[in-house]
């Protein structure tokens, strides 16, 4: 093979770099909150950041996130604001509002205002990473 021919095939052919481990790692994650046996209803899984491994059942009706002790979900950390972001589930629905925080709320990755929820989906709070899990 020709320098000209091997110059000219990287031209064509851009490679694009990824991570394997941390892709799999997320696809596992989305797996197993997607079903968890014995348990019903929604489930916030902090999947890594502060806390890992903590996670929160989500009732029925509104459940507000930040860093004020008096919210349903409490998360000490300064990435959070006071009143940062609330959940909202209604049987087989939930969606995640932003509250006006200052380092705002993302969800799989784009900021969201507000957004409807399903099990796996990934929400960002902060330096939060948590994974919504539904009872099987």
């Amino acid at each position: 093979m020709s320098d000209e021919f091997a110059d000219e095939r990287h031209d064509d052919d851009p490679t694009e770099t990824i991570d394997p481990v941390a892709e799999a790692r997320t696809l596992r994650e989305r797996e197993a909150a997607a079903g968890i046996p014995g348990f019903s209803g929604f489930a916030l899984i902090v999947a890594s950041g502060p806390r890992r491994g903590l996670h929160w059942s989500l009732a029925d009706g509104s459940t507000k996130v930040g860093r004020d002790p008096d919210d349903g979900i409490f998360l000490d950390d300064v990435t959070v604001s006071r009143h940062h972001a609330e959940f909202e589930a209604d049987g087989d629905t939930l969606l995640v509002r932003d509250l006006g925080s200052t380092n705002g709320t993302y969800v799989n990755g784009s900021r969201a205002d507000e957004s409807d929820l399903q099990s796996g989906d990934e929400v960002i709070i902060g330096r939060f990473h948590l994974v919504v899990a539904r009872g099987a």
